[in-house]
């Protein structure tokens, strides 16, 4: 369930990234189907905490530099080595697929790195992008490494929706991919969410945490090329494997 108030800040910000100018409170309710007090409230409040200025006298809003500060100092605290960032990189050269590095968010996987495929038929993912964690091979290379009380907690609090016809419907079904991923030795889906595209992917782990890596393509190109595409990463990840698990004082 969304909090609107919160929802309403980052469409906001999402709204001011493909605009890239300024905007008045009438454009801002108009483009975004706000009410007018709403909007009024919203922008009063983020400009009086400092995160919106008006570039020109009556000129409009445009998020203001805190933002990047912010941002700047969150991510002195990056979860993910620059080993994390090279094995995803020379995946993607390898494969000529797109790759990411899954995060659990709740009962979804989150894209936190992302290298698209240079092919103009291609998966087109963005940082941030989730995905439902029983219905993706990213989401259930991460499941595989939850204990089954984890698992069994967390199923409990799923939504079994139909995305196409191979999507698991149970947790039995779930359960019974994941026996067959361990025995197969990577995790894959063939349209299990996201129609017409295959996915391959392991577990990560970085520094304690619990990550998957994919490389994810559409069907016609990717699904006789599967156990290639798997032995790629694996031994990609083998690599680097060292780096990955290395303390580091600033990661966590």
């Amino acid at each position: 369930m969304q909090v609107k108030q919160a929802a309403n800040v980052l469409e906001l910000l999402e709204f001011f990234a493909r605009r890239q100018r300024p905007a008045t409170l009438a454009e801002l309710s108009d483009e975004l189907g706000w009410p007018r007090s709403s909007t009024f409230n919203l922008i009063g409040t983020l400009a009086e905490k400092g995160y919106l200025y008006e570039p020109r006298a009556r000129g409009g809003y445009y998020p203001s530099p805190r933002w990047l500060a912010m941002a700047q100092a969150v991510s002195k605290a990056e979860p993910l080595p620059e080993a994390a960032l090279q094995l995803v990189t020379e995946i993607a050269e390898e494969t000529g697929e797109t790759t990411a590095i899954g995060a659990p968010a709740s009962t979804h996987a989150l894209f936190i790195h992302v290298v698209e495929s240079r092919a103009p038929i291609r998966y087109f993912a963005r940082v941030g992008h989730r995905l439902p964690i029983h219905a993706s091979s990213t989401g259930r290379a991460i499941l595989a490494q939850y204990s089954p009380a984890e698992r069994q907690a967390l199923y409990r609090k799923l939504s079994f929706e139909r995305y196409s016809a191979t999507t698991p419907m149970s947790i039995e079904a779930v359960e019974a991919e994941i026996r067959r991923s361990a025995a197969r030795g990577y995790h894959f889906s063939n349209g299990d969410f996201s129609p017409d595209l295959v996915g391959v992917a392991f577990p990560l782990l970085v520094r304690h945490r619990r990550l998957s890596i994919v490389v994810a393509g559409p069907q016609f190109r990717c699904l006789d090329r599967t156990a290639e595409i798997a032995e790629v990463m694996r031994l990609a990840i083998a690599r680097f494997a060292g780096d990955l698990s290395a303390d580091n004082e600033t990661g966590f």
